[in-house]
Parts: C-alpha cells; sequence; structure tokens
C-alpha cells in the first residue's frame, strides 16, 4: 500500500491547510496527530484539510481527525473537509464522521467556514 504524504501550511488568519496524499491508516496515522499537536501546542485550533488525493482512510486514520475535533471546538477553532475521493467519503459516512465535521468542496469554502465565525 501507499504511503502518506503531508503538505502543510498556515494563512495568515491563523487556519492550518494540510492536504493529505496517499494512505492514512495505523501505520502512519500518528504523523498527523503529531501535527495537531505541534499546532495546539502554539495556540492553533483552526484546520483545512485537504482529502482529494487521499486514496483510503482507516478508522485509525480517521480517529485523528475525531479526535482532535474536540480541542479544536473546545478552543474557539473547528476541522473543515475539503472534497474527500469517493473512497474516502464512503468511509467516513460509514464511521459517521461527515456528521461531525464540515465537508466541502474547495479550499474556499473552506476558509468561509471560519470567515462567517468570526463575523
Amino acid at each position: 500500500m501507499a504511503g502518506l504524504k503531508v503538505h502543510n501550511e498556515e494563512n495568515c488568519d491563523g487556519v492550518i491547510y494540510f492536504e493529505l496524499e496517499g494512505v492514512l491508516d495505523s501505520h502512519n496515522f500518528e504523523t498527523v496527530e503529531a501535527l495537531f499537536e505541534k499546532h495546539f501546542n502554539n495556540d492553533t485550533y483552526r484546520f483545512i484539510i485537504d482529502l482529494k488525493q487521499l486514496e483510503y482512510v482507516s478508522s485509525a486514520g480517521a480517529g485523528v481527525f475525531i479526535g482532535a475535533v474536540g480541542t479544536c471546538q473546545d478552543n474557539d477553532g473547528n476541522i473543515v473537509l475539503v472534497k474527500p475521493s469517493q473512497e474516502v467519503k464512503e468511509i467516513f459516512e460509514l464511521l459517521g464522521v461527515c456528521q461531525i465535521f464540515p465537508v466541502v468542496k474547495n479550499r474556499d469554502q473552506a476558509a468561509e467556514c471560519f470567515t462567517r465565525k468570526t463575523s
């Protein structure tokens, strides 16, 4: 199975952008978990996660997002998911993830989720 590639950037509004590519599973979920922790330690709690190039996510991988969202929301932040692939979307629907997170079609819509909240 393919590995996981993570592109990570921060915009001027304090929103962290992750783009995940490949496979997120029990072998590598700790990579994403460590990124969340790093940003939590810097008091950053707003994340946009682009999933269009993520081919597969296991329950352990989805658990990273579920585990992090509580911390985000407790600190007036959130996690917005962008365009999960059909395979990932099916897994998220099975696990109920789509009921927890905003799921949008593109990065601009994701950014609007944060600007609407602060307006």
